[in-house]
C-alpha cells in the first residue's frame, strides 16, 4: 500500500467530538484499554451500530467534576449527564439503580425515582456501595455498563439531547453519546419528570 493511500486511510479514520476542545478523541471501541472493564465488556458484546457511536476522549482526572470539566474542555453545561446511583429500599429489601440526568437539572429522588420503583426509601447509594457494585472509580461511574440486573432511569431530556458526555468508568476520559444510544443502555428506561 502506497504512503499516500495510508495518509488518506488516516484522514477519513479521524473522529472528532460534536462539542469541546479535547486533545484526542476516539471511538470508545478502539479505547478499551483506557476504560473501566466493565464498560469495555459491555462495548464489546453491544450491537456494533450502536457501541460504534460511543466516542471517548481523553482527560485530565484532576478535572473529573462537571463544572471544572465543562470550563477546562469547553463543555456546555446542559451536554453533560450525571450517573447517580441510588439505593431503594422496600420490605427489608435493598436494590440498587442508576439515574441519568443533564448536569443542569438534579435527579428526583424522592418522587420520580422512589415511585418509579415502588420503593418506601430512596437515598444515595454510599460511595463505597456504588464503586464495589458498578466496578468503576467514584466520579468516573458511567451509564454505560452497570450491572445489568440494575435498573437505569434515563431522564426523557437526556433521550432527546443530540449528543451527551458521561463517564468513562474512571477518572480519566470521558464518554459521548448520542441521547437515544443512552436510552438504547441494558436495562433503560426514559421517563418523563424524573430530574427537577
Amino acid at each position: 500500500m502506497s504512503e499516500q493511500v495510508e495518509q488518506v486511510e488516516r484522514v477519513e479514520q479521524v473522529v472528532r467530538a460534536p462539542f469541546g476542545n479535547f486533545p484526542r478523541v476516539r471511538r470508545a471501541v478502539d479505547a478499551v484499554a483506557e476504560l473501566a472493564p466493565p464498560v469495555a465488556g459491555l462495548l464489546g458484546g453491544w450491537e456494533a451500530e450502536l457501541a460504534r457511536q460511543v466516542l471517548y476522549v481523553d482527560t485530565d482526572p484532576e478535572l473529573a467534576d462537571t463544572a471544572v470539566f465543562c470550563a477546562a474542555y469547553d463543555v456546555p453545561a446542559e451536554a453533560s449527564a450525571n450517573c447517580v446511583v441510588v439505593a431503594a429500599k422496600r420490605g427489608g429489601e435493598t436494590t440498587l439503580a442508576a439515574g441519568l440526568v443533564l448536569a443542569t437539572t438534579r435527579l428526583d429522588v424522592n418522587k420520580a425515582v422512589r415511585g418509579h420503583l415502588g420503593a418506601r426509601k430512596v437515598s444515595f447509594a454510599p460511595m463505597d456501595t456504588a464503586v464495589g457494585e458498578s466496578g468503576m472509580e467514584y466520579g468516573g461511574i458511567t451509564p454505560v455498563g452497570l450491572p445489568a440486573h440494575w435498573p437505569l432511569l434515563v431522564d426523557a431530556a437526556v433521550a432527546a439531547a443530540p449528543y451527551v458526555l458521561v463517564g468513562s468508568g474512571r477518572r480519566r476520559g470521558k464518554l459521548i453519546l448520542p441521547g437515544a444510544v443512552a436510552a438504547a443502555l441494558p436495562g433503560a428506561r426514559v421517563l418523563e419528570g424524573l430530574a427537577g
